[in-house]
Formats: structure tokens, sequence, C-alpha cells
């Protein structure tokens, strides 16, 4: 009896304890004892009227006691647990849902995460895993064991051939027991050459075996593709479709979008949060165009004061010049003076090679411009897009140059247009822009920014002189140091004088210096001129006195002759490739050549040619001065045929050499061709024996000049004023003039270690070369 109630009080046991969870849950927490009094006499009685039910025992009056009591106090601690999570559950969820509401929402999601992608994977390898696992239960045998093991025992109940080079072989139900030795249990299937080859043998095995035609065996076809077959043939499709949707998984959580954003501007905004810090004081040298672009400035930041009398701010401006005059870095002081939006962008982020991106970028950038509006969009080398159109041709098909081009003349300047959106751009080349983009209304203003000039060099340089860890003696005198760099470097671009500095720092590293000197500046200049002193290439005392008169030439004509550049260095140490020697002369800053000017300069171009012819002999005349010579003539047929500057030919232009290269056919008949000949050999030769007898005249002062290079290798302008006295034109004194009387009782300069080359003489490529000439390049 006792073991009765005790299995009772078991099947019972995990019945009432769930109930009683349940229950307890649903109760609320501050419920009168009676009521859960009651509340458990109800439960006693459903649980009696279970009892009552003939599967299940009844529990002895003796121990009905002791169950109660151990239910009574699971129950109590089940309604206290209960109690304390509902007590605690508001007082969390509280700040929680306080910091749910502060908190982003998370990023959107199309319904497919990668759990269920890996999912879906493994559930299809798992299925091509189980087809082909049940595809190995099959053995394969030959028709000998087939007919031998199955087919003469009667086992076979059916064949069917699939994809007609295969047999699978069915048995019946009983013939487990005499199957094939050393076969597993599943099917067999066997390989055929031909179905006609088959079922001819076939029907000869079972007239073999009388076999009646009413018993024969059935033989069925079908065709088959297995499911790894039917995978590879669709894998190239699956890959590609997985790649797409890769990519635009990966770009939609990023902020780039992906490739369904192609069409999306890459334009890169500026504002207080990420402020440039270039500013105008960090711009020199261009003065003119840094006041033009401040007014696009001042008109954002107050359109009332212009507004008020009538004045429209213009759409755009074009900023042209040559490469490395600063255009970008004004449009970074732009972005960073401007408390407005600036947007910048290259042009050739516009070019995509699917249709309609480039116009689809447009329009995307000024809507976003116009989302910011009063804003500046920069577009750096607008070339790559506003090309004047119908050129080139596209061959018929579709240009998504031009379809860019005529979204951005829309944006600027049609039915939409944002009069607060102002477009800035820089080009190298502005003589190749489309007229239509050109035009006021679009790109009001073209602001050209050249070279600067001996004023804004030295500004230029007391710029980038600030960052680096000067001497002492350059720091007591920085004005003068900053005039005295941009006096040796005529013709040089802001880039290059960035460059100059760079090097400068780099050399005084190299040495193990704690500070840069001047000796760093020289050097760095030369580098940038002519390239590294080439220490490898040792020349012969012959070469070396042949290239050392070949200079002295150049250097005496050019100071005795009254309209030609003097001479600021002369080397004759081999530099950069195949230079042997090169002249370094200081052309003033000239905007017109007249005939005089135009015959000195040849004058001292063939100076280095006639100093070989009179030390050595005509005979002895070296390859060094074929540079020379491409140049005076290039010079001379642009006199007779350009510039109208001979009087034979008279005042006619045909567009010089250019033009001859240019067209296909000469631009004049053969008889002025055969007079443009005889002038230009006659304009040379009058001017080689004009040098010839100037350097005649000058023989002593030649050889001094050539001794003294034989012995320094270097000399400078001081160097000439101390051999020969100033040159004898009263008021020709240049800007190196200026600063040697201003300087030179106060410290020596250092060697002019290097100038902007003004004669650099190529030599021929047969024979070798004796020496390379650094002419000015503004004689070409």
């Amino acid at each position: 009896m006792l073991s009765r109630s005790v299995k009772a009080a078991a099947l019972l046991r995990p019945r009432r304890v769930p109930i009683a969870a349940i229950r307890s849950l649903a109760t609320p927490s501050n419920t009168p004892k009676s009521t859960e009094k009651e509340k458990e006499k109800d439960r006693d009685r459903d649980i009696g009227k279970e009892s009552d039910k003939p599967s299940k025992p009844e529990l002895p009056k003796a121990l009905e006691g002791f169950f109660q009591q151990y239910q009574q106090s699971q129950r109590r601690q089940q309604h206290e647990k209960t109690q304390e999570t509902s007590s605690e559950e508001p007082t969390s969820e509280r700040p929680r849902n306080r910091r749910n509401k502060n908190e982003p929402p998370p990023p959107p999601n199309n319904g497919f995460s990668n759990n269920q992608l890996a999912w879906v994977v493994a559930s299809a390898t798992a299925y091509l895993a189980w087809s082909n696992s049940s595809a190995s239960n099959s053995r394969e045998i030959t028709w000998q064991e087939f007919r031998t093991a199955f087919l003469d025992k009667g086992l076979v109940d059916s064949l069917t051939v699939v994809n007609k080079h295969q047999v699978r072989v069915k048995l019946h139900s009983n013939a487990t027991g005499t199957m094939h030795p050393q076969a597993s249990s599943g099917e067999y299937y066997f390989s055929i050459g031909s179905v006609e080859a088959f079922e001819r043998k076939l029907d000869e095995a079972q007239a073999e075996l009388e076999i009646p035609a009413s018993e024969r065996i059935p033989v069925s076809y079908q065709d088959e593709i297995s499911s790894v077959g039917a995978i590879l043939n669709f894998a190239p499709t699956l890959l590609l479709i997985g790649v797409l949707y890769w990519i635009s998984r990966r770009g939609s959580g990023s902020s780039g979008g992906g490739i369904f954003s192609i069409g999306k501007s890459r334009a890169k905004m500026f504002n207080k949060d990420n402020e440039v810090k270039v500013k105008f004081k960090d711009v020199a040298g261009m003065d003119e165009a840094k006041e033009e672009i401040m007014e696009f400035v001042k008109f954002l930041k107050e359109p009332s004061k212009y507004e008020k009398l009538g004045a429209k701010i213009p759409r755009g401006a074009i900023l042209s010049g040559p490469p490395g005059t600063g255009k970008t870095l004004l449009a970074k002081a732009t972005a960073g003076e401007a408390s407005v939006p600036f947007l910048s962008v290259s042009g050739s982020e516009f070019v995509e090679m699917f249709v309609g991106v480039g116009s689809s970028r447009v329009r995307d950038l000024f809507a976003s411009a116009k989302k910011n509006a009063p804003c500046i969009i920069f577009i750096d080398e607008i070339d790559a897009i506003g090309k004047a159109r119908g050129k080139g041709g596209s061959l018929g098909g579709n240009d998504e140059r031009e379809s860019t081009l005529n979204q951005l003349l829309v944006e600027m300047d049609g039915f939409g247009t944002n009069e607060h959106i102002v477009v800035l751009a820089g080009t190298n080349r502005p003589d190749v822009l489309d007229p239509a983009l050109m035009r006021p209304g679009r790109f009001d203003r073209h602001i050209a920014i050249d070279r600067p000039d001996v004023s804004g060099r030295k500004g230029i340089y007391l710029v980038h002189l600030g960052p680096l860890r000067l001497h002492d003696t350059i720091k007591a005198e920085i004005s003068s140091f900053a005039q005295k760099l941009a006096v040796l470097t005529p013709g040089f671009s802001g880039a290059d004088i960035a460059n100059v500095c760079n090097e400068a720092a780099l050399h005084a590293a190299r040495r193990g210096s704690d500070f840069v000197d001047p000796v760093d500046f020289d050097t760095a200049i030369e580098r940038v001129i002519v390239g590294l002193e080439k220490k490898s290439r040792v020349l012969s005392p012959e070469e070396k006195k042949t290239v050392a008169y070949h200079e002295a030439g150049h250097a005496i004509c050019g100071w005795f002759l009254e309209h030609a550049d003097p001479l600021l260095k002369v080397s004759i140490i081999p530099r950069g490739a195949g230079a042997l020697g090169y002249a370094q002369y200081l052309p003033p800053d000239r905007y017109l050549l007249s005939t005089p000017q135009m015959m000195d300069r040849i004058c001292m171009t063939l100076g280095g040619r006639v100093s070989e012819e009179i030390f050595f002999g005509a005979e002895n005349i070296t390859t060094g001065a074929q540079d020379d010579l491409q140049k005076i003539t290039r010079m001379a047929f642009e006199a007779c045929a350009n510039y109208g500057m001979n009087n034979v030919i008279g005042p006619v232009s045909y567009g010089g050499d250019r033009a001859a290269k240019e067209s296909w056919t000469k631009p004049f008949s053969e008889k002025t061709a055969e007079m443009l000949d005889f002038e230009v050999r006659k304009m040379i030769t009058d001017a080689y024996d004009r040098t010839r007898n100037l350097l005649r005249e000058h023989r002593g002062d030649v050889e001094k000049v050539a001794k003294l290079l034989l012995e320094k290798e270097v000399i400078t302008r001081e160097d000439m004023i101390d051999m020969l006295g100033k040159r004898p034109f009263a008021g020709r004194s240049d800007d190196m003039d200026k600063w040697l009387d201003e300087n030179r009782g106060k410290v020596a300069p250092p060697p002019l270690e290097s100038l902007p080359p003004t004669e650099v003489d190529d030599p021929m490529p047969t024979p070798a070369p004796i020496f390379k000439g650094l002419n000015d390049k503004s004689m070409l």
C-alpha cells in the first residue's frame, strides 16, 4: 500500500508544480492571505478530482498532510519569486526605455541576416552531401556480373536506362539473401555503349534463358540531372548574383551606398566641423587673384550689402594658369576663409564607364549644394569634362563626356538655378574649354594666375621659410634672405619654391646639421634646376678645358652685350643627365622683344661655339653647341616668318614654326620658303660674325674667366664684377646687382649654387657630348 502511495505521489508531483507556478504568476503581488488559502483549497479539490479517476491511485489519508505541506511550501517560494521579479521589472525597464529613446534607431535591415544566409548555405550543402552519399550507396558492376549474379538467378525486378549510358538494376525484395558476394545492400548499375546494343544483348540473354515474352524484364528510360551538375551549370549566374548581393549589403552598411549609389556625387564637404587650415594669409604672390576670390566669400557672407545696390554675385570663376602656380591652394584658402559650406570635387570623378553616371553625379552635386546654400563648389581640372563639344568625335556612339557637360551647363544657368551657389573651377588649359561654359552667366570671371614676379616670389619664400628651423644668421635678416632667393629663382612657380625649401631642409638633415643654412638653399636651387652633381663622371683635362672656354664665351657675351641677360652663375661641374656644364642668367621681367634685343640674345647663345673656334680652331669645334644652334635657328625663323622683323620678307606672319608643324602644307610658297631660308641663314651669319669680333676684342677677358673656372669650377656674379668690373651700361642694373650693392658690406653671399638655367646645351647623340650649357628659357 505504501509503495502505491509513493508512486501516486511521484505521478502527481510533476503535474501539480507547473500548475501552481502558472497560477502564482497570474496572481497579483498584493493578494490577501485569505484569498490565497481559498485558491489553495480549490486547487486541492481539483487535484482530488483528478485523483478520483480510475487510472490514478488514491492517496492514503496518512500521507495527505505531508504532501499538502510540501505543495504549500513550494507555492509560497514560487509566489515570493514572482513578487520580487514583478517589483524589479518596472524599475529596471524605466531607465532602459529612456536609454532606448535616446539611442539612434538601428540600421535598416532588409529582412535577410547573415545568420539566415549561413543557414541557407549550410542546408544546401547538407542536401548535396546527402544526395551524393545516397548515390554512392549504389555499386557499379559489369554486364557479365549482372548476368551471372542476377539475371541467370532470376533476381532482377526491373531495369532503368539513365541518360542512355547507364543501366540501373532493381532487384526483387526477396533477393537480399542471394545477392552478389561482397556487395552492400543497395542498387546496382552498369554502363553501356549504346541503347541498341544493350537491348540486343538483353534479348539474346533472356532468349538463352528461355524466359517467356510475358515475363521478360521491363526496361524503362529516363533522363536525370544530378543536383551537383545542375548547380555547376548555374554556378556563374549564382556567383554573379552573390557578388552583387554582397556588394549591395556591404555598401548599404557604409556611407557610400554600394553599387546602387554609383550616381551619387563624390564631392567632399568642408564646413565648421572639418575646417580647412589653409587661410588667405598662407597664400602669397597672387594678390589680384585673392582680391577677386574674396568678393565671392564676402557676398556669400553678407549678400544684403550687394543686393541692396541691385548687384548679383557672379555665378562662377575659372582659375587658369601654368601648373604649380597655386590654383588649388587658392581654392583651399577659400574653403578655409568662407563660413559657408564648401564642396570640392575633381573633374575626373564625373567620368565613369557607365552611361549616365556623370550627369547623375552633376545633378546630385548641385542638389547637395542647394540643400546647403549658400555654398561654394570647386571643380578641379574641369577640362576633364568641359572640353569643347564636337571635337574628337565619338564615331556615332553616345559621348558620356558631352552629356555630363550638358548637365553642368543646365545646372549652372538653367530654369532652376540658385543664385546663392558659386562655382569655382581650376584648369591648366582654358583654351580647350567649351565656349558655352565660359560665357557670362556661368563662369563670369576668368582669373589668370601666372608665375609670380620677384616680389611675389619673395612673399612665397617668406611663407615657406616659416616652418623651417633656420640658422640665426638667416632669422636675423629673413626678409633680405627671401629677397635673395627670389632673385636667384626667376621663373619659378609656387610649387617650385616649396620644393626648394623642402630640398634645403632635406639637405640639412642629410649632412647632420641642426639648422638649415644658406648653403642648403643654394644646393637645393641647383638640384631643382639641373639635378644632382655627378661625382662619378670625371672629365679629362682636354674636355674640361673645352667646357671652360665654351662657358666663358657665353659669359663674356652676356657681360658686354647691352640687351643680353647678364651672367648669374656658370659651372663646369657635370650635373643631371648628360649636362657637363651650364651657364645661368637672370632675365628681367620682359614682355616685349625688339630686334636689337633678339640679336643680342642670338649673339650670346653663339658665344660658346665662337669661343671654341677662336681658342681651339675651326677644325676642333665640338658637338656641345648643338643645342645652341637649335635655339638660334628657331629664334631667327620666328623673327622672319612670324614677327615680321625682316625687311626683305616684310611685315607678314605665317604662324611661325608651330603653324608649319600643325598643318600638312606650308602656309607659303616655295619661293617664299627659299627667301625664308636665305634670310634666316643671313641673320645667323651676321650674328656669328658680330660675336666673333666681340670675343676677339675681349680675348683676354675670356681667358681670365676660363682659367678661374678651371680653378674654382663655379663662378658667380660677384666674381665677374671683381675680374671685369661692372657692366659698361649705365642704368642696366638688375635685381641681383641691387642685392649685391645692399649687402656687399654686410656679408658675402655664398656661392650662388643654382639659378633657373638659362642655357642648356643638349649634346648630340653621336659623338659623345663634351658639355651641356643652360641657356635662358625665355629665349625660346
